[in-house]
Parts: C-alpha cells; structure tokens; sequence
C-alpha cells in the first residue's frame, strides 16, 4: 500500500445504531486513524470516513420498544459515537449517517444501474431471517435447524416477494479476483476463509422487504414503493455515497479505498458482496480489506450479563488517551483475539512508554543540561556511533510497510528496537565517565545519537500519539510534520544544532488499577493447616519455607549507578542515584563505603530490591536496597555478568 498515489481513502465500517460505543469500536477507529494521521504525516492526500448505520428492523424495533421513531432513536445513537470520536479526536474527514438524504439518492442510483444491466431481478423468497444480524441463512447453515450461526438467537422463516441480486454471477469473478490480489483481505488467513465460502457456491441475494418501512425505498423509476432495501445493500454503499455517487461525484477520484477496516464478524459482507457489487457498478473493487478480531476481558467474552464490557472513555480518561491507543495497537497482532486487562495496560504504560521511551528522553535530558548547557551538537554522530546510527536508520527505513499492512503491534515492536539501542549506547559509552576524563566529544557524540534516534522515533510514532510526540519534539526542538518527517527519515538526515528543553515526566508510574470496574475473580487455591505449618527443624534452625508466590512478591531489578557521594558524617552511608529505567533515578542509601569508592560505582551496573517501602537513613530517603554478599573477607556487590538494560528484572 505504501506506493506513489497520493490520494488515500481510509474507512471504518459505519456503526450500528443498536448500542452504545464499545472497546471494539474504538479499536478499529483507532487503527483507521492511524493511518490516516500517517498518511499525511507522509504528504498523502486523505480522506478518512466513519459514521453510523441506521437502518433496518432491529432498529425499527429497538425504536419501538423505547416508545420513540426509529428516526430520533437513531439520532440518539448516532450522536453518542460521533461524540466520543470527537472527544477521541479521531481525525475523520466525514461522518456518515445512512439516513443522510445524498447518501439515500445515491443508493437509489446504484439500485438503478444495477437494475438496468440486469443483475436485479423480483421473485418470491422464503427462508430464515435473523433479525439481529440482519442476514438471511438457508436451512444447511442453521444451527439446530433454527439459531443463527453468527449469534445463536433463534430465527423466523420469512416468506414475501423480494427483490434479488444475481450474486451468483459474480463467484468465478470473486475467485479470480482474490487469486489476482493476494492481499486484498488481510490478515491473508482470512482470505483463505472468504475463498472456501465462494468456493462452496453462491445463491442470490435477497436485497429488499415489504414487512417494515424503517430503510431507504427503491427509486421511483422501479415504481415499487412496498419495499426497502436490504441493510447490507443501504450500508456497504456509503463508502462510494461519501465520495458523492450518485450526486455531486467530485471526491471520487479517492475511490478505490486503500482499506476498509472491519470485525471479523462483517468479513463475508465485504468480502463478497461488496465486490460483487462494485462488479456490477462498474467501479473499482478496493485495495484491502483488513478485518481484526474480537476483544476478550481477562480471557473471558465481553457481555452486559458478565458485567465485564470495558467502557473505551472511562479507561482513556483514567488512564491516559494516548497510553490507550499505545495499548490497542501495540497489544494484539491484528486479526486475532486480544484480551483487555488494567493489568496489560499498565505494564505497557510503565515498561514500554515510562522505562523505554520516557526515561530515555530524561537521561538526554539530563546530561545535556548538566555537561553542556542542554546544547547538543549532532555534528560527531556518525564518527563515534557510525555501528548504533546505522542499525538505528535500518530500523527506521522498514516499519513503513508494516502499518499498511495492518501490523501495528509489529510497527512499535521494530520501533522500539531503536529506542534499546540508544539506551545501549547510553550504558555503554557511559557519558559521565568520558567527561571526567576529558573526552566531551564523545559524551556530545552520544547525547546527540540518542536525541536524534528519540526525534525519529517521536515523528514514526506520531500518527499513534500526536501529543504525546508533540512534546518530544518540542523539548528537542523541532516541530513534526511533513517536511521533517522527508527531512529526518525519507533523507535519513540528523537535528541541526538544538537547545534541549526541559519538560516533566510523560508517564508517571502508575502502581494499581485506575478503574474501580470490577475484574474477574480467579479462584484460590486453600492451602491445609499442615502446609502452612512450618516444620519443627526448619523452626530450630531459623529457616522457613516461602511458596514461588512469596518470593515473586520481591521485585528484583538491574540498575545503573549514575552518581554516588558519600553521606556526610557517616563513616558507613553512600548516597546513590540509581536508573531502573524509570521516569527519575532512584536515590539509594547503601551502607558500602568501606568497601567501595563512590567513583568507581558510577557506571556500573547492580542489582535493587525494587518494591521496598521507602525508609529515611540519616534523614536521607532511600528507595531501595542492594544485593551483596558479605563473608570474612568483605563485602561483594551483586551484578550481572554481562551489562544489561536498567530496570531488567532479575528472577
């Protein structure tokens, strides 16, 4: 997908007025946003359209029993998605409402043509209608011989004269056309479901009913005002009525789509019939369809009974937008089930954006200000760290790829292989120490090769957080657009001379869950009396047995010592600033000066007990303690044998 044409079109599927937003939506809108916020990014000319679709006999029902139309129903729900993706900022260029007039007219005109050529034809149909999926089954893929194979409610069989269309015609063009586009429905292993489907034939397609009026009425030149049409035939068609068919056509030259982003759920709808559609329409069939899978909550299906539907505003307020997006996108490979837990997200938030991305930004920040006055220089880059720049520019020059494709998680994961890098770098070079022995170019050489890996990384992930990379880019000096987006990776060329500006933390570190929606209770095991006990000799000889829980409780971590002095008027205290890769060191008390010098810490690499509360030792805030190894012959400090990145646990 990432060719030369400039016009980009980018949709969600339009959203069923049956109920309120859900984390699915905002999965796939997400996503769509994505790639619309990088397709500009790019210099791509954009069109991104979301909406709702409103018609048919569940709403007509839902309406109803609610004592409203189905008109101000829809109006009501309409209006919730559309409010949330604005409080989302979701970057759409239209939103659609099938109950739009233009959008009316212009599937009238595509039931006209479709007609004209004669690919629509009136006959009688009798079969079983699931009127919550709005679909039609025969009787061989009914379970039971009644329920509905996608929602397991019970169907009724319908008997009325209906229109139809031929889509049985179509079944060697599909075929043709998904072995001549392998990548038209992506993930790819979703391809090979749709071609089984075809494969095992095609019946005509029931497109209109005469037993409700809550849809759009058939153009006046079939005179045939009884029937509606068919959901799916009304809501497949606003992908092609938001460019203008059927009125003013003069955003239609975006069309084809570049991608459609669905559920898994409404894979057949476009997959099949829509191509089959546009068969007969004489237009252009679409680049993707990328369709991705459900979301569980804690390994369990989401269900108003369950209590256990995440709410997508009330995790993005407590916890953050952006760091939800991050979450959706980085989480789950797309087209696959992925399961939502404040546990999961968390994590993310405090291993991947606090310790990863935030801490770096803080060290830069750091030792610019306090060797060079934040004034960093990217002039020796490419002397010192010609290895680190190189491998850092591979990364950046093949993520691109994997967006179009629709493997976001895949995206951050190279992504974030930059940023392990510059953290390396950091380690290894150790700034600090080639200042003390007079080396400042080569300490500037690895401020700069961090910052510049940071503003690269702040412009490839800006589509996924804007503002978030907003404040990166401000606190190095450069602003993210177009032209530094060709600047810094199309042309692959380093920051000018910049001032660093020092900003707070991004990600606070955040300990428990936010959100007081209760979480799924596992069962715990009861232990007897007896394994509780602990067992006379151990008692006699002071040891007691701890269960692999207890001892989990410990959080063990590798640290990097960034300064040590010594605590004044004590002959035993060093006062160290450690970096767990967290937002801030943390400031240490360690009783080892008779053992080591606080210079010939610095640098080096030691193992904290990570989780203790916070104790003060001579009126000093310690946050944590080190591991040594004490025998006759002194003390030892526990370390790795080969250095590791600040904040790995250890266990």
């Amino acid at each position: 997908m990432s060719d030369t044409c400039k016009k980009v079109y980018i949709t969600t599927p339009i959203y069923y007025v049956n109920d309120v937003p859900h984390i699915g939506h905002a999965y796939t809108t997400i996503i769509a946003d994505t790639l619309a916020r990088y397709s500009r990014l790019v210099g791509y000319d954009v069109f991104f359209l979301t909406g709702t679709d409103e018609h048919g006999q569940k709403i007509e029902q839902a309406a109803k029993a609610r004592g409203k139309s189905p008109k101000a129903y829809a109006d009501e729900i309409s209006a919730r998605f559309k409010d949330l993706w604005d409080e989302f900022e979701i970057s759409y260029d239209k939103f659609i409402r099938t109950t739009d007039e233009d959008h009316m007219r212009g599937v009238q005109k595509a039931f006209e043509v479709m007609y004209a050529n004669g690919d629509i034809y009136k006959d009688v149909y009798r079969g079983n209608y699931c009127v919550s999926c709005e679909t039609f089954f025969t009787e061989t893929q009914l379970v039971d011989n009644e329920f509905c194979p996608e929602c397991g409610r019970s169907t009724s069989v319908v008997e009325e004269e209906s229109y139809f269309f031929r889509l049985s015609k179509y079944q060697d063009k599909l075929l043709a056309w998904y072995e001549a586009n392998p990548e038209s429905i992506l993930p790819k292993s979703k391809r090979n479901e749709v071609i089984n489907f075809v494969k095992n034939g095609l019946e005509d397609l029931s497109i209109t009913r005469t037993s409700f009026d809550w849809g759009v009425k058939l153009p006046a030149s079939v005179n045939d005002p009884r029937h509606v049409m068919y959901v799916w035939l009304d809501a497949l068609m606003n992908y092609v009525t938001a460019l203008g068919y059927g009125n003013d056509e003069a955003k239609m030259d975006f069309w084809p789509a570049k991608i459609h982003l669905i559920g898994k759920d409404i894979l057949r709808f476009h997959a099949i019939y829509w191509p089959a559609f546009l068969m007969s329409l004489g237009l252009e069939l679409p680049q993707h369809i990328g369709a991705h899978g459900w979301w569980t909550r804690n390994g369990e299906k989401m269900s108003k009974s369950k209590g256990n539907v995440v709410n997508p505003k009330e995790i993005a307020d407590a916890y953050g937008l952006e760091n939800f997006r991050y979450f959706m996108l980085r989480e789950v490979p797309f087209g696959q089930d992925g399961d939502f837990s404040q546990r999961a997200l968390i994590d993310r938030i405090n291993s991947d954006l606090g310790n990863d991305l935030g801490n770096l930004l803080n060290r830069i920040i750091g030792m610019s200000g306090k060797y060079f006055n934040y004034a960093v220089k990217s002039a020796d880059v490419t002397r010192y760290h010609a290895k680190e720049w190189e491998e850092a520019s591979a990364i950046f020059g093949r993520v691109e790829p994997y967006l179009y494709e629709v493997q976001t998680n895949r995206y951050l994961e190279e992504l974030w292989k930059s940023l392990r890098i510059a953290n390396k770098a950091i380690d290894t070079a150790m700034p600090w120490a080639k200042m003390k022995e007079g080396r400042e170019d080569e300490a500037m050489a690895t401020i700069a090769l961090v910052a510049n890996i940071l503003a690269k990384v702040a412009v490839l992930l800006h589509p996924f957080m804007p503002k978030t990379t907003e404040k990166i880019a401000g606190a190095l000096g450069f602003v993210i657009d177009t032209e530094s987006y060709r600047r810094l990776i199309g042309k692959g060329e380093t920051l000018e001379d910049i001032v660093i500006q020092k900003i707070p933390p991004l990600f606070p570190r955040i300990e428990a869950p936010l959100v007081a929606t209760p979480e799924p209770k596992k069962e715990e095991k009861k232990e007897s009396p007896k394994t509780k006990e602990t067992p006379k000799k151990e008692k006699e000889e002071g040891v007691g047995l701890i269960t692999i829980d207890q001892f989990f409780q410990t959080s063990l971590k590798i640290g990097t010592v960034v300064s040590a002095e010594e605590v004044p008027k004590s002959k035993k205290l060093l006062k160290l600033q450690v970096d767990l890769g967290e937002e801030r060191p943390r400031q240490i008390i360690a009783g080892i000066k008779e053992w080591y010098a606080p210079d010939s810490l610095v640098g080096t690499q030691v193992c904290v007990v990570a989780n203790l509360k916070p104790a003060k030792l001579m009126g000093l805030l310690s946050e944590g303690m080190l591991l040594a190894a004490k025998d006759d012959e002194g003390l030892s400090l526990m370390r790795p044998e080969h250095p590791r990145k600040a904040g790995s646990a250890v266990g």
